[in-house]
């Protein structure tokens, strides 16, 4: 299948609610993207599905789901923003636009909302998706990220 084919074929939609095939989806897909955060549980997809700041974005091929993507906004005394997290395509559906539809939705969302911007961060050695993210139009910016653990 040519990428054009795959990512024609692929849909995206936003979760609206949690059954058992968007738990089985993500106790397969978060392994891919972190080996040392376990899946969420029902609860968890429930609490994400339906908090008022947060969009769950879900790509499928073929009626099943292969992909992820999160979107959360939040206001600061500058604007309303919004950060893409735990961008995930499974290994078997990577490389044929899918990662893009997803990113892509989420900046189309963000706009709808009136947001400032769209930020995300992704590690050097994840090479496809850093291409990925400066084809779409996102820009590396000289800053310093600093993460205290809890």
């Amino acid at each position: 299948m040519t990428d054009h084919a795959a990512a024609s074929a692929a849909t995206i939609e936003i979760a609206t609610s949690v059954d058992n095939e968007l738990v089985e989806a993500f106790a397969r897909l978060i392994p891919q993207l972190s080996s040392s955060s376990t899946p969420p549980s029902a609860i968890a997809l429930t609490e994400l599905v339906e908090a008022p700041d947060s969009v769950l974005f879900i790509a499928r091929v073929d009626e099943v789901i292969v992909g992820s993507l999160t979107l959360a906004f939040y206001r600061i005394p500058t604007g309303l923003k919004a950060w893409i997290e735990d961008v995930v395509v499974d290994d078997g559906a990577r490389g044929h636009g899918v990662g893009r539809l997803l990113s892509e939705a989420a900046i189309d969302q963000a706009r709808e909302r009136g947001a400032k911007n769209v930020a995300l961060t992704s590690r050097p050695s994840r090479e496809a998706a850093n291409r990925l993210y400066q084809r779409i139009g996102f820009a590396a910016r000289e800053t310093n990220v600093y993460r205290y653990d809890l």
